[in-house]
């Protein structure tokens, strides 16, 4: 059976932290507020995933009140999550995603993050897409107040 989730996040732009998305480091003013790195695509689809598996949220398994998970790299819990999957009898078949944003400029740090996040899954980057918009200068993203993204998974049996 195929199973698929949805995932969405959001955070507020920060001063004084890294920009980290997609697992990469991107050279900004400001970075987002958070209490692991704060990678909005990352935790996106890392609800995906667990969406998928029928699970609760990513806050359920790396609360924000427990300091072990302070400063972390999301990676983390991408590799953790694909743990979760290979239990369950299952394996990536894909993630998709939407990073909305504008600022700062995504499109030439797409392979890195894909190649990042394909790691952290171990899946091949084939497998992960990755795809940035605005938001036509509408809302708190248009304000340049933070960074939404959207994301899906589908998991199929293991081969």
């Amino acid at each position: 059976m195929f199973r698929v989730g949805i995932g969405y996040d959001v955070h507020q732009f920060a001063a004084g932290r890294k920009m980290i998305l997609g697992g990469v480091h991107i050279p900004h003013d400001r970075g987002l507020s958070g209490h692991s790195d704060a990678d909005v695509l990352i935790h996106a689809i890392a609800d995906s995933l667990l969406g998928a598996l029928g699970l609760p949220d990513i806050g359920h398994f790396y609360p924000n009140t427990d300091p072990q998970w302070k400063d972390v790299a999301s990676t983390v819990f991408l590799q953790d999550i694909a743990k979760k999957v290979a239990k369950s009898g299952r394996e990536i078949a894909n993630v998709d995603s939407s990073v909305v944003a504008e600022e700062p400029k995504i499109l030439p740090h797409l392979p890195e993050m894909k190649k990042a996040i394909a790691l952290a899954l171990d899946i091949s980057p084939d497998q992960v897409g990755i795809k940035a918009t605005t938001n036509e200068t509408m809302g708190f993203v248009g304000r340049r107040e933070g960074i939404a993204a959207w994301a899906t998974a589908c998991l199929v049996p293991a081969q």
